[in-house]
């Protein structure tokens, strides 16, 4: 069963899953992601000064000044996750520019003009309005920045562009270059913007907004991410990181974060579950798969390899990293440890998302760095019994791979006395050569 199940995933998942990773525009958005995670991190801190506000009490000096400067505070919010669209659109220009080996500053000065073409507008009195500027305009600053370098290489390969003399430097050459480059990256992208206010009366974002809610909507369902835990799950199971899949996840979670985090200011119920915080507290708790379980085993394991692994891979998984279990034990491409791995980690990982749907839990308002489990959960949301539900998974943990772990302990104890009994008949076969009859 599990031999089919393995050449299913080598024929099919493994190769696709590969591709996706190598993906030129797929890579680019994964890494633009990563790269906006010091922007979450402190979009989130902002939260800090009115929680402590609230819990204080708003009569005392403390309160009082930041109450006073709550306008201050909200600051580094909005010119960070408030601004998230604009910096991954640059980011995006910038990987995707630097893979074609393009010239990155004109890429990026490119694609920032097509998405603020895209999303920028004006309220009847002048102000700017810059509601797309942030997570709600993330997939419009993909697209932005995915076809203005498309556009600048699809020019470059055409040869329009304006040659200069050998004598005039490369910086300034390279800007007149660009010249005709920037005539059509700013037409092509004046004309969508035309068009969509021409035949559907709103801004292009707000079209990819209609069209995309069914699947950003879907993420905040706990099935989906049942489903979304399980796949990670099976991908690194077979040796492929599950980070595949965030070019997709990542910029709904960073949008869901941001819609919290709005609901917070306006004293309104948390609408989202979903967020990276979130993901990495609770699903990966540990690391994927909730693989607690199996470092306790072998740190207890008579067997000196075992033991090993478990003192190598404990540190690491207590700050979310398993990737010393997940080859050190190994628990990749392992059949023993399929089922708690990839079902057990599904089951332990999500349930944590029920419990936030049904009220029982506060859902995230917060993206914490690695700073260990346990301290990760309670920051995620800042509700004491994120500690219990952590608790209960790593419990959870240990009860579901002792007899799995039991078992692969003594697979490996039957295959070591095979190989002694290989070697004590091959002592006797050798004195029976040497016996001269």
């Amino acid at each position: 069963m599990f031999d089919k199940f393995e050449k299913f995933m080598n024929k099919w998942l493994t190769p696709l899953a590969q591709k996706m990773d190598k993906q030129p525009h797929l890579s680019a958005i994964k890494k633009s992601m990563v790269a906006m995670t010091p922007i979450l991190i402190i979009g989130s801190l902002c939260l800090i000064p009115e929680a402590i506000a609230n819990m204080i009490g708003e009569t005392n000096p403390i309160s009082q000044f930041i109450l006073t400067n709550m306008d201050n505070f909200y600051l580094p919010f909005y010119l960070t996750i408030g601004m998230m669209g604009f910096y991954v659109c640059l980011c995006i220009t910038y990987f995707l520019s630097d893979h074609y080996k393009l010239y990155v500053p004109g890429a990026m000065i490119l694609g920032a003009v097509g998405f603020l073409l895209l999303v920028f507008s004006f309220t009847e009195d002048g102000g700017m309005v810059i509601k797309y500027m942030g997570t709600k305009g993330l997939f419009m600053a993909m697209i932005s920045g995915i076809l203005a370098v498309e556009l600048y290489r699809w020019c470059k390969k055409k040869n329009f562009t304006i040659r200069m003399p050998e004598s005039v430097p490369d910086f300034v050459s390279r800007s007149f270059e660009l010249i005709p480059t920037t005539v059509i990256i700013v037409g092509t992208f004046m004309a969508i913007r035309l068009l969509s206010l021409e035949f559907f009366d709103v801004l292009p974002p707000e079209i990819l907004t209609q069209f995309l809610s069914p699947l950003v909507g879907s993420l905040d369902n706990p099935w989906t991410f049942v489903f979304i835990t399980f796949l990670g799950c099976t991908l690194f199971f077979f040796g492929i990181h599950p980070s595949v899949l965030s070019p997709i996840t990542a910029p709904i979670a960073a949008q869901f974060l941001a819609e919290n985090i709005e609901a917070m200011q306006a004293g309104q119920a948390l609408p989202h579950f979903y967020t990276g915080g979130m993901t990495s507290a609770f699903a990966n708790f540990t690391g994927t798969g909730v693989t607690f379980g199996l470092v306790f085993w072998c740190l207890l394991s008579k067997n000196q390899a075992n033991k090993r692994v478990g003192q190598v891979s404990l540190v690491p998984a207590l700050f979310g990293i398993n990737e010393p279990i997940l080859f050190g034990a190994p628990i990749v491409l392992n059949p023993t440890f399929f089922l708690p791995y990839v079902i057990g980690g599904t089951i332990l990982g999500t349930f944590p998302a029920f419990l936030m749907k049904a009220g029982i839990l506060a859902k995230p308002i917060f993206n914490p760095p690695y700073v260990g489990v346990f301290l990760e959960g309670f920051l995620v949301n800042g509700h004491w019994l994120t500690i219990v539900v952590n608790a209960l998974q790593m419990i959870g943990s240990i009860l579901i791979w002792y007899p799995f772990f039991k078992l692969y302990e003594k697979q490996n104890q039957l295959k070591v006395e095979d190989k002694q009994d290989s070697k004590i008949s091959e002592e006797d076969l050798a004195l029976l050569d040497d016996l001269d009859f």
